[in-house]
C-alpha cells in the first residue's frame, strides 16, 4: 500500500458541507424574515471565513450597530477555531444535510433555535464571550492556524523554527491557498517547512506526482531509519446510549461533554511492519480501545510526557507496537465506539502513516472524532 495518495488528499481538500444558515430571530429587523443562506462550507475551513459571503446576504435585515458574528447549532455556540469538518463530524452523529446553522443573539439563542428548527444559525450580536474566545475576523483565524502549525512543527521536528522563520510572503501565500482550497499551491509552500510526509513510500509517490517540488527546498522526508512523531487532536464525545441508532443520539448542549486530547504519537516503521490506526487509538485511549483478551506482548504499559516546552501535548510511544502487514484486521475496538476522520469511519486496520499523510488537516494535525457509547467498557475521561 502506498502511504501517500494524491487522490485521497484531493478528496480532503475538495470536501465541503452543504450549509443552510439562518439569521437568528433576534437579529431580524424586516418582515418577512430573510430566507436561509445556502452555502458550501469547506471541511478544512473555519466558520468565520464564511462571513464575507453571509453578511451581504443578510445585510438588509440586520439592526444597526457593530457586528460580532458567531454561529450556533441547536443552541450550542460553535467554536470558530475548530475546522468546520470536525464540528460537523462531532455534532452530527447522524450526518445532517444540509447542515442547518443559526446566526443571532446569544441571550435568546437556545430557546428560539430549538423552538424554530435545528439548523445552524448565524448571529451578528450578543457574542457569548463566556463560551467562545474572541474572534476579530479572518486575521484572528489566520493566527490561530499559524499557532497550530507551530505546535505541529514542534511535535514533528522538536522545534518550530521553520514556522517562526517563514517569510511573510510565504505565510501570506500559505494562508491564501488554504482559503482558496488550492492544494498544489499549499504543498508548494508547505514543502519548505520540512514537516513530512511520513514513510519511505511517500518519497517515490510525491517525487513522481509533483515534479515541481524537486528543488533545493524539497522537504526533509521522515524516513524509516528514525522514529516519527505525529501530532493528533482528538475530540471525545460521551453518549449516554448505544451507538447502533445514530439518529437517536441526543443533541450536544454544552462543550463540557467533549474531551479534548492532544497527543504526539511516536512510532517506527521497520521492514514490512506497519502500525495501524487501531494501535494508535488503543495507545491514545487505552481504556476505550483495549481488548478483553489482548495477546499483544509488545503493547506498552503507559505514556510518556512530552518535552516541557510543549506542556499541553502528551506523547505516546509506539516503538514496539508493530504488526505484520498481513495481519491487518485481527483485532477491533469495543462495539460502543465510533471513530470519524474527515467525515469517514475508517477501517482501523489500515496503516496509521497512510491516515496521517492523507487525512490530516492543513495545520498538520490529524483531527479525530470519537463517539463513546454505553456499550463501551469505560468512558473517556
Amino acid at each position: 500500500m502506498e502511504l501517500c495518495s494524491e487522490e485521497a488528499m484531493k478528496y480532503v481538500w475538495e470536501g465541503a458541507i452543504p450549509l443552510q444558515i439562518h439569521l437568528h430571530e433576534s437579529d431580524v429587523t424586516t418582515l418577512p424574515p430573510p430566507p436561509p443562506a445556502l452555502v458550501l462550507g469547506p471541511r478544512i475551513g473555519y466558520l468565520p471565513l464564511l462571513v464575507p459571503i453571509i453578511k451581504p446576504y443578510f445585510s438588509g435585515a440586520l439592526p444597526p450597530g457593530e457586528d460580532t458574528v458567531w454561529f450556533d447549532y441547536k443552541g450550542l455556540p460553535l467554536k470558530w477555531y475548530v475546522p468546520l469538518g470536525v464540528l460537523f463530524d462531532l455534532l452530527c452523529a447522524e450526518p445532517e444535510r444540509p447542515w442547518n446553522l443559526t446566526v443571532g443573539d446569544g441571550a435568546v439563542s437556545v430557546s428560539v433555535t430549538l423552538k424554530i428548527d435545528q439548523s445552524p444559525k448565524v448571529h451578528f450580536r450578543g457574542y457569548p464571550g463566556e463560551v467562545l474566545t474572541p474572534c476579530e475576523g479572518e486575521e484572528t483565524v489566520k493566527w490561530s492556524y499559524i499557532n497550530s502549525l507551530k505546535e505541529a512543527a514542534y511535535v514533528i521536528n522538536g522545534n518550530s523554527k521553520s514556522i517562526m522563520n517563514m517569510p511573510q510572503a510565504d505565510q501570506f501565500d500559505l494562508w491564501q491557498s488554504l482559503i482558496k482550497g488550492d492544494m498544489d499551491g499549499y504543498h508548494r509552500i508547505s514543502s519548505r517547512l520540512k514537516l513530512g510526509p511520513v514513510g519511505e513510500d511517500c518519497i517515490l509517490n510525491r517525487a513522481s506526482s509533483m515534479q515541481s517540488r524537486q528543488a533545493t527546498d524539497e522537504p526533509e522526508i521522515v524516513g524509516s531509519n528514525r522514529p516519527s512523531r505525529l501530532p493528533v487532536r482528538l475530540y471525545v464525545r460521551n453518549v449516554d446510549q448505544d451507538l447502533e441508532y445514530l439518529e437517536d443520539v441526543q443533541t450536544l448542549d454544552n462543550w463540557d461533554s467533549v474531551s479534548y486530547i492532544n497527543r504526539a504519537i511516536e512510532f517506527h516503521k521497520e521492514g514490512g511492519n506497519y502500525m495501524t490506526l487501531k494501535h494508535a487509538m488503543r495507545n491514545i485511549l487505552r481504556e476505550i480501545f483495549s481488548e478483553e483478551a489482548s495477546t499483544n506482548a509488545n503493547e506498552l504499559d503507559g505514556t510518556e510526557e512530552a518535552d516541557s516546552a510543549y506542556r499541553d501535548l502528551e506523547t505516546t510511544s509506539m516503538k514496539n507496537d508493530l504488526v505484520e502487514e498481513s495481519t491487518f484486521g485481527r483485532q477491533g475496538p469495543n462495539k460502543g465506539t465510533l471513530v470519524r476522520i474527515q467525515g469517514i469511519e475508517p477501517d482501523l486496520d489500515i496503516p496509521f502513516a497512510w491516515v496521517v499523510n492523507n487525512l490530516k488537516n492543513p495545520d498538520y494535525f490529524l483531527h479525530v472524532c470519537v463517539y463513546v457509547g454505553t456499550s463501551s467498557k469505560a468512558k473517556a475521561k
